[in-house]
């Protein structure tokens, strides 16, 4: 698959696939950023992507941020869709420090992934009641409703 992506800081390097078998690729932090205690900070990676027609591309944390770092990304993933892609459309990882103390992401830390997704889009076929075997409502698999 070939992306088109544009670096805002020509002196970090593309994001890349550190393995063969590596899934996401790495985006770098652009410029350093100070995470105060149980606070919010958007991250820039340093890149706008255009993402390919059919694919949505998933921001996440790498799998080692929360145990080394105190971050979480607040919503669980990013999203950047195919139309987010113009001059000032650089992405930036949402992160949340969990801990008691600052954190500090430097400039060229790996700090998140990204990772294509095939995606559709849906055509709403409206009907007035669903027919289908009834679960149960939310959370009604496994357990029967018991939530110890």
């Amino acid at each position: 698959m070939n992306v088109k992506i544009t670096r805002v800081d020509k002196d970090l390097p593309l994001p890349k696939y550190e393995t063969e078998g590596s899934v996401g690729f790495d985006f770098l932090c652009r410029e350093s950023v100070k995470i105060n205690p149980h606070s919010l900070a958007l991250i820039p990676a340093n890149v706008i992507v255009q993402t390919p027609p059919g694919y949505m591309l998933m921001v996440t944390l790498r799998s080692s941020t929360p145990r080394k770092r105190s971050l979480l990304i607040p919503h669980g993933v990013g999203v950047i869709d195919q139309d987010y892609c113009g001059d000032e459309d650089e992405i930036k990882i949402q992160a949340y420090n969990f801990s008691s103390d600052p954190v500090v992401v430097e400039r060229g830390d790996r700090i998140a992934q990204g990772i294509f997704v095939r995606v559709d889009v849906a055509r709403w076929s409206e009907v007035d009641r669903i027919e289908s075997e009834t679960r149960g409502g939310f959370g009604s698999t496994g357990n029967e409703g018991d939530f110890r």
